[in-house]
């Protein structure tokens, strides 16, 4: 797709195609010390090597290693386990909790919507898990894009790669356009400035050693979580009627209206769609949790740091909706007309209408402005989770070579380029016509979140069914739980039908939108006409689960761990 393929490139078309010549045979380990490539095969009993036993190989020019020379030697450790917590929670608390509960209880009710969220947190809970165990035995940048290369098909990797590239491409622009809305609540000052100034202030982070944007990412989601503490015991307050001149609420609202709203139809059918379009809807909401493993070769000691974050991702960002979702739902009645407008604006925040019945008028400001720093931050997000897959695509061919170049520092500024450009789509904003044109491209992304989390879980099935195959036990693998794999499979099968139900409101009487359709399916075949064109171009194989190198894998994550600890200190 990107030139003529070359001989090596045919020998490359999967991971169990390695040429013979480029095997190890001797028992001589590699140092761990050594940054260039992995621990390779020794005489054992060969299970679990394939036809070639490592997943490195060669002159480590990163053709088919897994873990490649180039990223070990151009991009840098600037990330710690702090750093990873903190973005992971930063890209899930965003606009979607401010804004979108006051939504959620609309169409559930107080009770349909906490259900559903509470779904959503278990299948984020198994998808998490399965991304902290994989990502345990396998660092890389890119993360579960690269990992469906070498655990299910390099096709597969292809086009969940590229479909995260295009989501991100298209995020940060549209990000962009909702900070100039949310100025409008102070100011009407022409949106093009704050478009430039988030587009210089954006790539200006993307430019910086990674650490930089650590940091960044770690104020802004700190500051995240202030607010959301603040909201829930703000909410409390005003429940509980410690608000001088405003009576308690306690659960007034779940009694009249009640706790479930019947949506699209009466009775019980009516309730349980309520609550199966909450969930829908939530899944958008977490968002974001997935991306913290993205920068696995420019993170320190990354397979405890990894794991460690995933599962302090899950436990503070459930927490966080649990409570909130709580207290909004003892806040605001379902059918307060105030909810309706879509949560365009601060406005339409039920935290901020609770505060506007009690009369304080200062908060309506103080979420607005937290409210930008979101929006930032998850533009910030987007550049680096799109960037490095972007970078990992290119160190697979399966995205031009120009996009491995680096700085001396370790940023694929290439790329950043890249995302640069897509940057000016904001200005897209200032026209009406152009603006719904540009959202309307947006929404073909809609459903690229459930295509990441049903890829990490697929991938952590296969792992799992390898380990299995090649008689290796669970209890080797690097950070592992009893429960996770049946967890993956009842989070896959929710993952998929919630993905084929999203747009099930189109198919009801009278509700028919083009646009809607396209928004919760279009994603479904592109990225089915990705994995079939590379497959068909490359002629790629579902890897067999014998010849996943799996114990060169565990060897190299035993020997690895005290190299990881001198990176750390």
């Amino acid at each position: 797709m990107f030139g003529k393929p070359t001989a090596d490139d045919e020998e490359s078309r999967s991971p169990s195609s390695l040429k013979a010549a480029d095997v190890r045979t001797d028992t001589t380990p590699v140092p761990a010390s050594s940054h260039g490539a992995l621990l390779s095969s020794q005489p054992a009993d060969g299970a679990g090597r394939g036809r070639y036993g490592s997943i490195s190989h060669g002159d480590g020019n990163g053709d088919n290693d897994l873990v490649t020379a180039a990223e070990e030697r151009d991009l840098k450790r600037g990330l710690a386990e702090r750093h990873l917590s903190m973005i992971g929670i930063a890209g899930a608390i965003g606009t979607g909790l401010f804004l979108g509960l006051g939504g959620a209880v609309q169409t559930g009710g107080p009770l349909g919507a906490l259900l559903g969220y509470a779904t959503v947190g278990l299948v984020v809970c198994a998808v998490q898990f399965a991304l902290g165990e994989v990502c345990a035995l396998m660092p890389v940048t890119g993360s579960f894009v690269r990992h469906s290369e070498f655990l299910v098909d390099p096709a597969w990797g292809f086009a969940v790669g590229w479909n995260l590239v295009y989501g991100n491409l298209l995020s940060i622009p549209s990000e962009i356009t909702a900070i100039c809305v949310l100025f409008e609540f102070w100011t009407k000052l022409n949106p093009s400035v704050w478009i430039i100034t988030f587009i210089i202030l954006t790539v200006a982070v993307g430019m910086c050693f990674v650490q930089v944007f650590g940091e960044v990412e770690f104020f802004f989601a700190l500051l995240k979580i202030l607010l959301v503490v603040f909201l829930v015991i703000l909410g409390l307050v005003i429940d509980l009627g410690g608000v001088p001149g405003t009576p308690a609420l306690y659960f007034k609202y779940w009694s009249k209206p009640g706790p479930f709203v019947e949506y699209l139809a009466s009775g019980h059918w009516g309730k349980f769609l309520g609550y199966w379009s909450v969930m829908t809807s939530a899944v958008f909401s977490f968002a974001g949790v997935e991306s913290i493993a993205m920068a696995g070769a420019e993170t320190r000691n990354p397979r405890k740091a990894i794991p460690a974050a995933c599962k302090n991702v899950f436990i503070r960002i459930v927490l966080f909706y649990m409570l909130a979702i709580l207290i909004v739902g003892m806040l605001v009645a379902s059918d307060d007309p105030r909810l309706e407008g879509g949560g365009d604006s601060v406005t339409q925040s039920p935290f901020v209408i609770a505060a506007q019945a009690a009369h304080l008028p200062a908060v309506p400001s103080v979420v607005n402005a937290v409210l930008i720093s979101s929006a930032w931050s998850s533009s910030n997000q987007a550049l680096l989770s799109g960037t490095r897959v972007l970078y990992a695509l290119a160190l697979k061919k399966q995205a031009p070579a120009v996009f491995l170049r680096t700085t001396s520092w370790g940023v694929p500024y290439a790329c950043v380029a890249l995302f640069s450009v897509f940057m000016l789509l904001s200005f897209m904003s200032l026209s009406s016509g152009a603006l719904a044109a540009f959202y309307w491209l947006i929404s073909l992304t809609a459903a690229g979140v459930l295509v990441s989390w049903i890829a990490i879980l697929v991938n952590h099935i296969r792992l799992r069914m390898a380990l299995r195959a090649q008689g290796i036990p669970a209890t080797r693998l690097p950070w592992h739980n009893a429960w996770t794999l049946y967890a993956s499979w009842w989070a896959l099968g929710m993952c998929v039908v919630i993905l084929l139900t999203a747009g099930f409101k189109v198919f009801t009487k009278g509700n028919w939108s083009a646009e809607a359709f396209v928004s919760s399916y279009l994603d479904i075949p592109l990225v089915a006409a990705a994995f079939l064109i590379w497959k068909f171009v490359k002629k790629t194989k579902v890897v067999k689960l014998s010849e996943i190198p799996l114990r060169a894998a565990l060897e190299q994550a035993e020997q690895k761990d005290v190299h990881d600890e001198e990176d750390a200190s």
